[in-house]
């Protein structure tokens, strides 16, 4: 039996994540408060894995959690990632909105709580309902709905999910409040050793790569390895590399495997010219959009 660390407290999207993705099998799920306390549980040896949200599809990457997975802190590889669908509702106590479910009032509201991430994915449902409700930030979805738990008294409100409510006790206020109906979180899997994982169909590897300084172009030189191969990227990215002003990385989601050819010649060349190359994991990928969540 695996232990997996999640961003908690109990009622988070990460934990209805990896529920349904380790669903039938037994495993100890651990929540951390922070992403930080996640990842450095599997580089102590507190847990045997991690789960990190990486990227979400209406608010973009989640750069505190790709700062922490790239730090040599951290320095894990990625076992695997898979697809997940983010459903925000807005939590909190009955009184505060009115039993008419065509026309609710949520006047009595005068605080939201959540992550910054969440948030973002409902600006739509809060500028037309809850247009000057204070908006105040935690660390997670369940630590707000926590919150609110906390205080029963009304006029505060979270967003998070149905697990959380039904944990914590309180009532789904309005439910699916995001933006869009395709919001979708990928979630990636770190610790040194791959647990037994289901078949997949695709396989990708993700790379930092750190241009030399000296070397006019060299980013094209880098993309032009990959494109003359056909190997297809899915993402790059870029991110400051935190030692000078300036001074960037690389993050390149691809989808081919290490245990190809075509890959490990592309790296090769582009260590060739003087970048530096870190093989951030070549991992099965799964893509559950017709999840249904608990």
């Amino acid at each position: 039996m695996k232990r997996i660390a999640y961003l908690g407290p109990v009622g988070t999207v990460s934990q209805e994540a990896v529920r349904y993705f380790f669903a039938g099998e037994e495993h100890e799920f651990i929540p951390y408060k922070l992403i930080s306390d996640v990842c450095m549980a599997t580089v102590t040896g507190e847990t045997d894995l991690s789960v990190i949200p990486i990227e979400n599809t209406i608010d973009g990457s989640v750069r505190l959690h790709m700062d922490w997975l790239v730090s040599e802190e951290v320095n894990l590889p990625i076992q695997a990632e898979w697809v997940y669908p983010s459903i925000q509702n807005l939590i909190g106590h009955r009184q505060d909105a009115g039993s008419d479910s065509d026309k609710p009032d949520y006047s009595g509201i005068k605080k939201v709580i959540s992550i910054d991430v969440a948030i973002a994915q409902c600006r739509s449902f809060l500028k037309e309902h809850l247009p000057n409700a204070e908006l105040v930030y935690v660390s997670s979805t369940a630590e707000g709905v926590l919150m609110v738990k906390d205080h029963p008294n009304g006029g505060t409100a979270a967003i998070g999910t149905r697990l959380a409510a039904e944990q914590y006790g309180l009532d789904v206020l309005a439910s699916n409040i995001t933006d869009h109906d395709n919001n979708y979180t990928r979630f990636i899997l770190i610790g040194r050793d791959r647990p037994a994982l289901k078949p997949a169909q695709n396989v990708k590897t993700t790379i930092l790569v750190t241009l030399p300084e000296d070397y006019p172009g060299a980013l094209h030189q880098v993309l032009s390895a990959f494109a003359w191969r056909r190997i297809n990227l899915s993402k790059i990215e870029s991110r400051p590399t935190k030692l000078r002003l300036g001074s960037y990385y690389f993050y390149i989601d691809i989808e081919m495997s290490m245990d190809t050819v075509l890959l490990p010649s592309a790296l090769a060349e582009i260590e060739a010219i003087g970048c530096q190359v870190r093989l951030m994991g070549s991992y099965p990928s799964y893509s559950y959009h017709n999840a249904e969540v608990q």
